[in-house]
């Protein structure tokens, strides 16, 4: 039998985990990308200064409906949005994806915490499906073909 020298469907195409992990991972990536840039915009314009102002009213606003002291509150809202912004990219470029999913998730579980203090039933629904798809990603991570810095186990 000889053997063929063409690709076959299967090495040259992404199979089906692959597929629903590279969706996963775009969704993910621009989701917190997105919603790292939004921080910055206040009537139209972006500025830092939009930036701590949203982030200041956000953690005065939790705290305010709370048990959470300001100084919890604002420890977490004046990072946030530049943290969004790194796992977005990150997320996006396949850097270190195992650990990049994992803090993605932790994120959305300290997200999903405030608006539980806060007794938004809502927005913690709403995080909770963010929350299964970085549990998705991370359990079809080993399907990963794009990554700029992989995991030293992928």
């Amino acid at each position: 039998m000889s053997q063929s020298t063409e690709p076959s469907s299967a090495s040259c195409c992404l199979n089906e985990r692959e597929s629903a992990f590279l969706l996963l991972r775009l969704f993910l990536g621009l989701r917190a990308l997105f919603s790292g840039i939004e921080k910055f915009e206040l009537g139209g314009t972006y500025s830092f200064a939009n930036y701590y102002l949203s982030m200041g009213r956000m953690a005065s606003g939790i705290e305010g409906a709370s048990f959470l002291p300001l100084w919890m509150t604002k420890s977490f809202a004046y990072p946030l949005g530049y943290i969004l912004l790194v796992l977005g990219v990150a997320i996006l470029l396949g850097i270190k994806l195992r650990l990049t999913l994992f803090i993605m998730g932790l994120v959305y579980v300290a997200l999903a915490f405030g608006l539980m203090a806060v007794q938004e039933s809502e927005g913690v629904a709403w995080i909770g499906v963010h929350v299964g798809a970085c549990v998705a990603a991370l359990l079809l991570l080993r399907h990963n073909r794009f990554s700029l810095l992989s995991d030293r186990h992928d």
